[in-house]
């Protein structure tokens, strides 16, 4: 059976490709409504999530050159938050984040590339513990929302995997059965809500 587009989904497919134009300007990620997380396996077996509760960071956007699109983010390292308070504490120790040196992780941006009608990849300057590498994130594009109080938001979804030993972030410990207690890929998860600077 052939499915017919009812003329609200025509519409809506419309709306996704024009948006752009309208999506220029500058906007500041909402903390309250973005999570910035990560995945670890864990024993082999398991796996720790968690996430960053403090960061801050804009988003500016042309339309018309999407390519000097500008991405910044400042994650508090010390925000670091997977529900066990023994195990946050040891993330913040020296054997992992060394926050009291390096109290920030940054997100600088430096290319853009649209991969599909609602897809891109933002490529930026990944720094954690004072090491800086270059990663490509793929996003999806959400779509764009007017929220009660006359916001203009956006939504965006992302993730990638990096090896933690890039960055300088070797702690690990044996297992008997062999193998390691935590894995060295890392998978950083970002729901972004941003919302538009009048």
């Amino acid at each position: 059976m052939t499915h017919h587009e009812t003329p609200e989904e025509i519409e809506m497919s419309t709306a996704t490709r024009t948006d752009l134009a309208q999506l220029t300007g500058t906007y500041t990620i909402d903390p309250s409504h973005t999570r910035i997380g990560f995945v670890a396996r864990h024993a082999m077996v398991t796996k720790v999530r968690g996430a960053f509760n403090e960061f801050e960071g804009s988003v500016a956007f042309d339309a018309a050159d999407p390519a000097r699109t500008d991405v910044r983010v400042t994650i508090q390292a010390t925000s670091i938050d997977t529900r066990n308070a023994q195990r946050d504490a040891h993330l913040r120790s020296n054997d992992f984040l060394a926050m009291e040196t390096y109290p920030e992780i940054t997100f600088v941006s430096t290319a853009f590339r649209q991969t599909g009608e609602d897809t891109f990849d933002l490529t930026g300057d990944l720094t954690v513990k004072g090491v800086t590498n270059s990663v490509t994130i793929p996003f999806t594009y959400e779509g764009a929302a007017s929220d009660p109080f006359g916001n203009l938001r956006l939504g965006f979804e992302g993730a990638v995997t990096i090896n933690r030993k890039d960055y300088g972030v070797t702690w690990n410990a044996a297992l008997e059965t062999g193998g390691v207690l935590v894995s060295e890929k890392i998978t950083l998860e970002f729901e972004v809500s941003a919302i538009k600077n009048a």
